[in-house]
C-alpha cells in the first residue's frame, strides 16, 4: 500500500462556551471557531482536540482539529473516553458496516461504508464498487491516519483496490503529504471505468474523474421504485446524468425513456449504462437545460406516465436558499403539466439547506395551483448506507404523487 509520511499527533485540551458545550452533550458533531472559550495549544489539522466541561472538568467529546476550517473541531466520540487509534477506527467501519448489513443482502455490491460525520468520521467519504474502494476526503485532518483507516476498510470490505479522491478545497489549500486526486493506494486498476450492480441493475463509474466518488449511491432505493413502476410506461428523466432513473425505468420495461440534461457528456454514460442492461425500450436523449428543455415539451404537448425530476443542490449556501425554493416550485409547476391521466410525478431534493418540510410544502403548493387533484403515495429519505446522526446531516426527500385522471 502506498503510505504517506508519519504525521505525529499533539493533544489539546479544549474548552467551549455554554451553548457551544450544550451542543456537544447532545452529540452534535461539529464545533465553530467562535465557539471555543479556552485551548491549551495552537494546533495543527488532525491534532486531537479533548473538550472539557467548563465547569466540572469532565471529559465531553474527542474530535480532530482543523485550523483551515470555521468547524474548528470536527468530533468523533461522545461521553466515554476512548483513545483514538487503530481499534476505535476498526470498531467504527464495523459498526458502519452493520448498518448497511440488509442493503448488501440484495443484488447489490455498491455501497457507502463511510458518510462522514453520521458515521463518526466527519470529512471522510468511502464508497465501495464491486471490488473497488474509493475514498473522498473533505478535510486535511485525516492524513495522519489514512493509513490506519484504509487498512481497516480493505479488511472490512475486502477490497481489491483503493483510490484516494479529494474535495477541490482540499487540493488547493494546505499539505496534502504528496498525494493527488486519483491516486491509487492500494492495489491495481486496469480500467478507471468500473461495472458494479444496485438491485441487479448494471452501472458504471469513473472512479478516477467522475463527479464525488464517480456515481450518486443516495437515490439507489427510489431508482429501483421507479424501475418498477415503469413496465409498459413512458418515462422522462429531469437532470438525468448518468441515467440512474432512466436505466432502472429500462430495465423494468418501460416503452420508451427519455433522459434530459444540459451535459453531453454526462447523457453518453446515460446511453453506455443502458446498453449494460437487457431492455426492449427506446432510450432517447435530450440535450437542454432543464428548465428550457420542460418548457419546449410543454410547447409540444408532450405527456409522459413517470416524470422524475431529481436537481444538483441548489443552495450550497445560505444566500442561494431563496432562489433555491423558487427553482423547486418553477419544476414542480413545470413538471405536472407534463404528467400523463393518473401519471406519477417524482420530485426530489438533495438541498440541505431546505429541509424536507419546506420542499414538500413547496412542491405540493405548486400541485394545488395547477389544478390537477392528486395523491400523496409516499416520502422517502436517505437509503440505508446514508443513515443520519444529526439534523445537518439530512438532505435527500423526495416525493411521488399520483394525479388523478384528467
Amino acid at each position: 500500500m502506498n503510505t504517506i509520511p508519519s504525521l505525529p499527533i499533539n493533544r489539546i485540551a479544549v474548552k467551549l462556551k455554554p451553548s457551544a458545550e450544550r451542543m456537544v452533550k447532545k452529540q452534535h458533531p461539529w464545533v465553530f471557531q467562535n465557539s471555543i472559550s479556552k485551548q491549551s495549544m495552537e494546533g495543527k489539522a488532525g491534532d486531537l482536540a479533548i473538550i472539557y466541561d467548563a465547569k466540572k472538568n469532565k471529559f465531553l467529546a474527542c474530535g480532530l482539529l482543523d485550523p483551515d476550517s470555521p468547524i474548528r473541531i470536527k468530533l468523533l466520540q461522545f461521553t466515554t473516553p476512548k483513545t483514538i487509534d487503530a481499534e476505535w477506527f476498526a470498531d467504527t467501519i464495523k459498526s458502519a458496516m452493520h448498518k448497511r448489513k440488509s442493503l448488501l443482502t440484495t443484488d447489490t455490491n455498491s455501497y457507502r461504508i463511510l458518510f462522514g460525520e453520521n458515521d463518526h468520521m466527519p470529512g471522510f467519504i468511502a464508497d465501495v464498487y464491486a471490488d473497488v474502494l474509493v475514498i473522498k476526503l473533505y478535510s486535511h485532518i485525516w492524513f495522519p491516519y489514512l493509513d490506519t483507516i484504509v487498512s481497516n476498510l480493505i479488511e472490512i470490505t475486502k477490497a481489491k483496490s483503493v483510490v484516494l479522491r479529494m474535495s477541490r478545497l482540499l487540493q488547493s489549500k494546505g499539505e496534502t503529504f504528496g498525494l493527488q486526486d486519483g491516486q491509487l493506494l492500494y492495489g491495481t486498476l486496469k480500467n478507471e471505468v468500473i461495472l458494479f450492480r444496485e438491485h441487479g441493475v448494471v452501472f458504471s463509474a469513473n472512479v478516477i474523474h467522475g463527479h464525488k466518488t464517480g456515481y450518486f449511491l443516495d437515490h439507489r432505493h427510489n431508482r429501483k421504485r421507479v424501475g418498477e413502476m415503469s413496465k409498459n410506461k413512458t418515462v422522462l428523466d429531469i437532470f438525468s446524468y448518468a441515467g440512474g432513473f432512466s436505466v432502472h425505468a429500462l430495465a423494468g420495461g418501460a416503452k420508451t425513456v427519455t433522459s434530459l440534461d444540459i451535459s453531453q457528456q454526462a447523457l453518453a454514460s446515460a446511453q453506455d449504462n443502458a446498453k449494460l442492461n437487457t431492455h426492449s425500450g427506446t432510450h432517447h436523449i435530450m440535450v437542454a437545460d432543464a428548465f428550457e428543455g420542460l418548457a419546449r415539451l410543454i410547447s409540444e404537448k408532450k405527456k409522459f406516465d413517470i416524470v422524475v425530476i431529481d436537481p444538483p443542490s441548489f443552495a450550497k449556501r445560505e444566500s442561494e436558499i431563496l432562489r433555491a425554493k423558487q427553482s423547486y416550485a418553477r419544476l414542480a409547476k413545470l413538471g405536472v403539466q407534463l404528467v400523463a391521466p393518473s401519471g406519477i410525478l417524482v420530485l426530489a431534493s438533495c438541498s440541505s439547506r431546505v429541509t424536507a418540510e419546506e420542499f414538500f410544502e413547496i412542491s405540493e403548493s405548486e400541485l394545488y395551483r395547477s389544478g390537477r387533484s392528486f395523491n400523496n403515495i409516499d416520502k422517502t429519505y436517505h437509503d440505508s448506507d446514508h443513515p443520519i446522526a444529526f439534523p445537518e446531516g439530512a438532505y435527500l426527500k423526495c416525493g411521488y404523487y399520483q394525479m388523478d385522471t384528467e
